[in-house]
């Protein structure tokens, strides 16, 4: 029987596995042993105690939960193929690897002036006192909390996809007709960026992570002056 990753591009089938394997441990470790790994593993602000220097890559490799995973490994199953090819894997590599860094950078920014805002400094110095009780709660949410996932990567991802193949025909969940690229992906940007500044109350997901990666995925694109086949059906 032919492997199930035979017609996977290599570089995108190295990227499921290893995403995979770094999930295993929340699947088979204690918690205390989960929490050490995303401790050390997921991406802190830049200013908090807590960030390491490796954890701008490690970051991308672990994930929430079981629903956070799979959609980002089918969505670079889905894309990352064909943009593999287009590219060829040493430049999708490094294409994939910078918008999840760019996913970073894109958090640190909004982190960097909510900080600015509350203490006017983009770190904590050691010898302030916070403003106010709530300046105070806003501050630990940021130096405390951390950040998972590849989604800042995969939103690049989409993004050359709607860029290289905007005609493609894609069919979305709940619409009965296929929707092309170039209208699709547009749309799901506006509505992250929607989310990212409502803040609405119990949304714990990173959008101007996936603001981020999506900006320099366009950025890349165009510096690199790629080019798709024109109509394509997908």
């Amino acid at each position: 029987m032919q492997s199930p990753l035979a017609n996977i591009s290599p570089v995108v089938k190295n990227l499921l596995i290893i995403n995979i394997i770094c999930f295993l441990p929340t699947l088979l470790f204690n918690p205390a042993m989960v929490q050490k790994i995303y401790e050390l593993g997921s991406a802190h602000y830049f200013g908090s105690g807590l960030f390491k220097p490796w954890q701008p890559i490690t970051y991308m490799f672990l994930h929430g939960d079981i629903w956070h995973i799979i959609f980002n490994m089918f969505a670079l199953y889905s894309f990352g193929n064909i943009i593999e090819y287009n590219m060829g894997s040493k430049k999708f590599v490094m294409f994939y690897f910078l918008c999840g860094l760019g996913g970073l950078a894109g958090q640190w920014l909004i982190q960097a002036i909510e900080v600015y805002n509350l203490i006017g400094a983009f770190s904590i110095p050691i010898d302030i006192d916070a403003p106010s009780a709530e300046a105070a709660r806003e501050l630990g949410q940021i130096y405390f909390s951390s950040m998972v996932g590849a989604s800042g990567a995969i939103f690049g991802v989409l993004v050359a996809f709607g860029m290289l193949y905007p005609n493609a025909e894609l069919m979305i969940m709940f619409i009965p007709v296929p929707v092309k690229a170039k209208y699709i992906i547009p749309v799901y940007i506006v509505i992250e960026l929607t989310l990212g500044l409502g803040q609405f109350n119990g949304d714990n997901v990173a959008h101007f992570a996936h603001l981020g990666g999506a900006i320099l995925g366009f950025i890349l694109i165009k510096a690199w002056r790629l080019q798709g086949p024109g109509n394509y059906r997908y």
